[in-house]
């Protein structure tokens, strides 16, 4: 018998016979404990003890590490090419991966050693390009926040039992439909099988019966070698739904069934031959076979909704399939991939309205944080087409609110996505989009925190680390913006606990610790040290400005937002309107008439276009630093009659500089009152409504 490894040797050791088995998709925790020799257990207990990682996680690390050499040395590579050889049989899942390892795709890889390559000290552009890729694939939908600009992958807290019954006592209808396995020889089929499984989640999806757990959400176990009843639990579900599909010439072959995770039984099962002719009356089929199974009531609208195909056109269809995979990648690569792709499909069905809203989709993500917007008219003609063609598709109304908050019409938005929610209200990707808007551009509190708490039963993270610690994240801020600090720490504590290298948890810890101690010089040595880590991060080079802005030390105060003033005008970003005038004060106190004036006249601009509830308060800013005192209290009266506006406002109005000439007006110190007496009625109102809906 050979010697076990032990220490540095064992990892060496593992490592190479990865190595060895790169390209190997099936190469996992068994076949390395057999190459090694181990048992399996012994091996779990030895990678813990050495690396602190799972020998799965160890196993995706290694895989990992060697695509990111090989995206540094062979750029002509793909990434679907990369990602098979290093034994990812789903570039999607690839992409993940990737990005939660290194916190961004690996398409931004070449771009970004090619712009390291040719960066010198002195090139403000060159220098900022690392913060600003990171910033690009971080955010949903921009950056607008008050306190963060987050990222949204995943928004909400996982369930914490995987047993969960309603008032009555009956169990609860939750499902996960797993990734489906590709029995095919041929690879490329894989296309195939994943539109099998989306197809059964989405008409799942679409019964309100039903808790359907996201795709994004199952995608990490489409390789896991967990037991039913140990996804389950971290899925927090009741069924899950796993199946496995090939196609061979016309013949679509799928095996599925519904197992109850308590017993890990199955509940229903079927195996299917059908000809691809047929594969929509199979995948509707499924659906309703499920649903029957577990006895969850389908209402006839919903039925209708099943029953719909998405077009006559099978060649169309496998052309829509085959854009799915760079489609949802959301990087430039992959998009860009995906149009041609959608192009084909509508030449052969001029009516598919899925591939219009994809379309719409696709150009609004090419577009997102771009100032000057290059396909506008594409996203709304897309949009209108996907609605003329099918106006009860939930695809089709998102498209159509992507392009109200496209052009700013953020309220025009909120219809649509409430309307994408009849048609499915298991919609994941709904509930984020409005979560985002009351966080960012139509700003309440009330409604951002509910819809992030709502959310949790459909969007559950990937159990992993990184996943859990954003998600954490995303609550926290959630919860503090609405004022609920003591919760907002125990989140952010979480998150943090999860992954200490959170890129935005320490950013997010500092104000909540402010929020609790009203020290700002604390806050500002924590904001400080995360500057440290990456001087050209733009939210903390604006954020240690108007941390130096609000205590009056401007000199500082300048050298940071001159730096960020800076690098944002290179990159043409338009960040952060709402803090121009902060900077355009610190630049008059620092004799820079000129460029102050540029910020004021961007400023105006800004309050004249805002529409949001902080409308007024920002005007009171401007009136107050022009010197129009009575006009200014006059609007800060008008803000004390707002709902739901962010705990910041509470917390930083009375210390801003611009204000400070109204503080020796007689109806200053009331009309502030006002606004935190308001503040604190909508806190406890919200808190009553969510503790009644069990939110809270």
């Amino acid at each position: 018998m050979q010697d076990r490894p032990t220490g540095h040797l064992f990892t060496e050791q593992a490592k190479a016979i990865l190595l060895e088995n790169l390209e190997n998709e099936n190469f996992g925790v068994s076949e390395l404990a057999d190459a090694m020799h181990m048992s399996r257990s012994n091996l779990l207990r030895k990678c813990k003890k050495q690396t602190q990682l799972s020998a799965s996680q160890f196993i995706r690390k290694i895989r990992l590490e060697q695509a990111m050499d090989i995206l540094k040395e062979s750029p002509e590579l793909t990434v679907s090419e990369v990602s098979y050889r290093v034994g990812f049989g789903s570039s999607s899942y690839f992409i993940k991966c990737f990005r939660e390892e290194y916190g961004y795709p690996p398409g931004e890889v070449a771009k970004m050693n090619h712009e390291e390559n040719v960066a010198t000290d002195g090139d403000v552009e060159a220098s900022a390009t690392s913060i600003l890729k990171k910033y690009r694939w971080a955010f949903l939908s921009g950056a607008a926040a008050v306190l963060l600009l987050i990222l949204l992958v995943v928004v909400f807290l996982p369930s914490k039992k995987n047993t969960t019954h309603t008032e009555a006592g009956e169990l609860e209808k939750s499902i996960a439909v797993l990734p489906f396995r590709n029995e095919s020889n041929d690879s490329t089929n894989l296309y195939f099988v994943n539109g099998l499984m989306e197809a059964s989640l989405g008409n799942l999806q679409k019964i309100e019966a039903l808790r359907v757990i996201s795709r994004t959400s199952v995608e990490k176990y489409r390789h896991s070698d967990q037991n039913i009843a140990e996804i389950a639990h971290e899925l927090g579900v009741n069924y899950v739904v796993e199946g496995s599909g090939q196609k061979i010439g016309d013949q679509v072959l799928l095996n599925i069934q519904l197992i109850d995770a308590a017993t890990d039984t199955p509940v229903w099962g079927q195996r299917y031959t059908h000809e691809v002719v047929d594969i929509f009356a199979l995948q509707n089929e499924v659906a309703k076979k499920i649903a029957d199974a577990i006895k969850a009531s389908v209402t006839p609208s919903e039925l209708e909704q099943i029953d719909k195909k998405p077009t006559d056109n099978l060649v169309a269809y496998d052309y829509y399939l085959q854009a799915q995979e760079p489609f949802l990648q959301r990087t430039t690569e992959g998009l860009m991939k995906a149009i041609p792709l959608f192009e084909k499909a509508l030449e052969e069905d001029p009516e598919f309205a899925l591939v219009y809203a994809d379309l719409a989709v696709t150009y609004y993500y090419l577009d997102l944080f771009k100032k000057e917007k290059q396909f506008t008219e594409e996203i709304n003609k897309n949009a209108d087409k996907a609605l003329l063609y099918d106006s009860k598709l939930t695809e089709s109304l998102v498209a159509k609110a992507l392009y109200y908050m496209h052009t700013g019409d953020y309220r025009l938005a909120v219809p649509h996505l409430l309307k994408a929610m009849e048609y499915n209200p298991n919609s994941s990707a709904v509930v984020q989009l409005l979560s985002d808007l009351y966080a960012n551009y139509i700003p309440d509190t009330g409604k951002y925190l509910e819809y992030a708490l709502k959310g949790r039963q459909l969007e559950v993270a990937a159990n992993d680390s990184v996943s859990q610690s954003y998600l954490y994240l995303h609550l926290g801020n959630a919860l503090i913006q609405a004022g609920f600090t003591d919760e907002a720490i125990t989140y952010i504590n979480k998150s943090l606990a999860y992954n200490p290298q959170n890129y935005y948890a320490p950013y997010a810890k500092a104000y909540i610790m402010y929020a609790k101690d009203g020290n700002l010089k604390n806050t500002l040595v924590a904001i400080k040290n995360e500057l440290k880590k990456d001087i050209n991060r733009l939210d903390i080079l604006q954020e240690t400005g108007r941390l130096y802005y609000f205590l009056k030390q401007y000199d500082s105060a300048y050298v940071h937002y001159k730096r960020f003033d800076s690098i944002r005008k290179v990159r043409n970003l338009n960040i952060y309107p709402h803090e121009d005038i902060k900077i355009a004060f610190v630049y008059e106190k620092m004799g820079f008439e000129a460029e102050s004036e540029r910020l004021m006249n961007a400023y105006t601009t800004y309050c004249e276009n805002d529409q949001s509830i902080y409308q007024p308060a920002s005007m009171a800013v401007k009136l107050a630093y022009e010197g129009h005192a009575d006009q200014a209290i006059e609007e800060l009266k008008k803000f004390a009659t707002k709902d739901h506006f962010q705990y910041w406002a509470v917390l930083f109005m009375r210390k801003d500089p611009c204000l400070a000439p109204l503080q020796s007006h007689p109806e200053f110190e009331p009309v502030m009152q006002k606004i935190e007496n308001r503040f604190w009625s909508n806190h406890e109102d919200l808190k009553k409504n969510l503790e009644s809906k069990n939110l809270l």
